[in-house]
This record gives C-alpha cells, sequence and structure tokens, in this order.
C-alpha cells in the first residue's frame, strides 16, 4: 500500500472523529434546553397552584364582604319592622329578612368549601415544590456534566485538528483536493475495494482498475464515486469455485415482454451501457444507463413502432436481460437508476455470460482413458 494511501486511511479516522466531535458539541444548546424545558414545565405547574389558592383566598374575601353586606342589610330590615304600621308592610321586611338568610347560609357553605378545598391546594404546592428543588438540583447536575462533557470535547477536537494539520502535511496536495472534494458530497472520500468491489458506493470495477488497485502501484479513483481506493489483502473474502451442478437456472425474459433490457459491450462511444426499451400506445422509448454508475446516458428518445423496428441499430451485438420495472417507476429514478435495480441487471449479466459459455448448465466430465479392449 502506497505511504500516502495509509496517511489517506488515518486523515479519514481523523475526519470522522472530528465530525464527531463537531456534532455532540453543536448537541450542547439543544440538550441544555430540553433540561431548562423540563424545569420550566415544573415550575409552571407550582406557578399554577399557588395562583389556585391566591384566587381561593379572593373569592373568600369576597364571600365575607357579601355575607357582611347581608347581615346589615338584615339588621336594617329589623330597624324598619318596628316602625311599620301595617300588616303588609311588616311581612314585606320578614320577607326580605328571610331572603338574606338564605344567601349568607349558601355564602357560608361556599366558603366552607373553599376551606376544604385550601387542604389540597397547600398539599400540591407542596408537592409541586419538592419536586422542583429535586428536579432543579438534578437539573443543575445534568447542565454541568453536559458543559464539562463539551469541554472534553473542545479538547479532543483540537487535538484531532492538530493530527489532522500533520497528516495532511504527508499527501501530495492534488491527492489532497480530490479526497476533500469527494468528502465534502458524499462523506467519505476514501474507500476499500473488496471481491471487485467499491464499498463506497458498492459499484463492480472494471478489471483493470481492480488490477491497478490490488497492485498499490499507484494512485486509484472509482470511476462512479471518484474516491481514493485501496485493496487490504486481510478482507477479501476466499473464493470458493461454484458447484456447477447447484448453479441456479435463469430465467429468460419473454420475447413479446412490452419492456425489455439489454446490455451492450461498447454504446457510442460511451463504453459498456445498459440499454432499456419500452413499448406503449404505438410508440416505443429507449433509455440508456451507465453500466457501472446507473446514470443516465443522454435523453429518452421515443419513435413510432415496436422497439425491435424503431432501434433495431440498438439491439445488434447485444445481450438480452431480466427487467421488471414499469415507465411510472423508471421515472422516479430521476437521471440514475438505484443501486438495486443495477446489482440486479450485473446479477442477471453473469448469470448470461455463464450460461453462453456453459450451455448445458453442467460441468463437463473428463473423456474416459481407453482400455485397448476391443469392443464386443
Amino acid at each position: 500500500m502506497l505511504p500516502e494511501i495509509e496517511n489517506l486511511l488515518r486523515l479519514q479516522e481523523a475526519d470522522k472523529e472530528i465530525r464527531r466531535l463537531q456534532d455532540e458539541i453543536a448537541e450542547l444548546p439543544k440538550r441544555v434546553a430540553a433540561i431548562e424545558h423540563k424545569l420550566a414545565g415544573t415550575k409552571a405547574q407550582l406557578e399554577k397552584a399557588q395562583s389556585a389558592i391566591k384566587a381561593d383566598d379572593v373569592a373568600r374575601r369576597k364571600h365575607d364582604t357579601t355575607i357582611a353586606d347581608l347581615r346589615g342589610k338584615i339588621s336594617k330590615y329589623r330597624d324598619q319592622s318596628l316602625e311599620v304600621k301595617t300588616n303588609e308592610q311588616y311581612k314585606a321586611l320578614l320577607h326580605e329578612i328571610q331572603f338574606a338568610e338564605k344567601d349568607i347560609a349558601a355564602t357560608e357553605d361556599k366558603i366552607l368549601e373553599l376551606m376544604l378545598m385550601a387542604d389540597t391546594r397547600e398539599k400540591e404546592v407542596k408537592a409541586a415544590q419538592a419536586e422542583l428543588k429535586a428536579e432543579t438540583a438534578e437539573i443543575e447536575k445534568e447542565k454541568a456534566e453536559a458543559h464539562q462533557r463539551t469541554a472534553e470535547d473542545e479538547k479532543e477536537l483540537t487535538e484531532w485538528r492538530a493530527k489532522r494539520d500533520q497528516l495532511r502535511s504527508g499527501i501530495n496536495e492534488d491527492l489532497m483536493r480530490q479526497y476533500e472534494r469527494v468528502s465534502k458530497f458524499r462523506g467519505s472520500g476514501i474507500a476499500e475495494v473488496r471481491d471487485q468491489k467499491c464499498m463506497g458506493c458498492q459499484v463492480i470495477l472494471r478489471p483493470q482498475t481492480y488490477n491497478d488497485v490490488r497492485t498499490g502501484q499507484q494512485t486509484v479513483f472509482c470511476d462512479s464515486c471518484q474516491r481514493v481506493l485501496y485493496f487490504n489483502p486481510a478482507n477479501e473474502e476466499q473464493k470458493v469455485e461454484p458447484d456447477r451442478h447447484k448453479r441456479p437456472k435463469r430465467h429468460h425474459p419473454k420475447i413479446d415482454a412490452p419492456q425489455a433490457w439489454y446490455y451492450r459491450e461498447d454504446y457510442a462511444g460511451d463504453g459498456e451501457a445498459l440499454l432499456c426499451f419500452a413499448n406503449g400506445g404505438g410508440q416505443s422509448s429507449r433509455r440508456v444507463f451507465d453500466m457501472h454508475t446507473g446514470r443516465l446516458l443522454g435523453d429518452i428518445i421515443i419513435r413510432e413502432g415496436d422497439f425491435r423496428n424503431a432501434f433495431p441499430e440498438d439491439i445488434t451485438g447485444t445481450i438480452r436481460l431480466n427487467g421488471h420495472w414499469s415507465e411510472e417507476e423508471m421515472e422516479t429514478w430521476g437521471t440514475e437508476m438505484p443501486m438495486v435495480a443495477l446489482d440486479s441487471l450485473h446479477a442477471d449479466l453473469d448469470a448470461a455470460r455463464y450460461e453462453m459459455t456453459h450451455p448445458s448448465g453442467k460441468v463437463k466430465q473428463p473423456a474416459a482413458v481407453p482400455t485397448g479392449q476391443v469392443a464386443s
């Protein structure tokens, strides 16, 4: 492995730690805000209980004033009853006195209810105060721990940044720019190659690219994601010769299917490509995708008639593949097919190539050694 690649790997580790620490530091204000929000809820509960007690006190004083006014009226009515001259006037004053006495009794009942409620209110206030005191102590402890953790993170961040600056000095400037540019958009700038696949974007590498990475004599970039590639022999899976007898039989696409996928080794100077044709409404459409990245090449072309008649020059020299995606689903892909679809077509192409080289689907048995005996 090239020394610059080893430095890039250590640099990527430093970048990951720096991002982690930055994210953790950025979370501190949110964490403190959540803690304070929790405390604010307990304070609001206490204030509500205290306000209820104050409201009860105001209501009780109001009722006391009402009773005092009613008793004053009763005293006044009794004084007037001594001066009346007719029974009708006397009965009217007695009625007013009785009415006032009923109001006094009703108001006294309300005061009694408030007095009974006062005990409950006091208990609520004491419980809220105790809870607030306990939460305040716990929250202050959490805030102190959060601030301490942030201080530790900032110290670590300074150390990792110093390591990063030191590692940068051992990397070529052009390679450093490529790494940082790709890291900015993809989260990482270097990826391992395993089983002929870039582990960063999961795209199969060209054989020559794969060999260049394995030799470790030059810097190689992924054609798909542009990450710097490296190879670790310890992580390469052991190749096991497949049992040809147990290889599943490949499903063949229907000839008259409204949609057809093809592989072409060299298409219009763009290299290996995947072609998708679809019939519908007396017309046919053609989409062309890059074999390795799944990116759409050019525009979607629509012509009159069946695709076999509309695009005969595109089908020549191709391998028919299995595809099962509707027109509506492909519209959602935009300018790049999803990796699931690309992997499916790659796997089917491998199966088609194997089928072409092993038409019987079985391993050929070695010929019998002649014995020299005459056949009977």
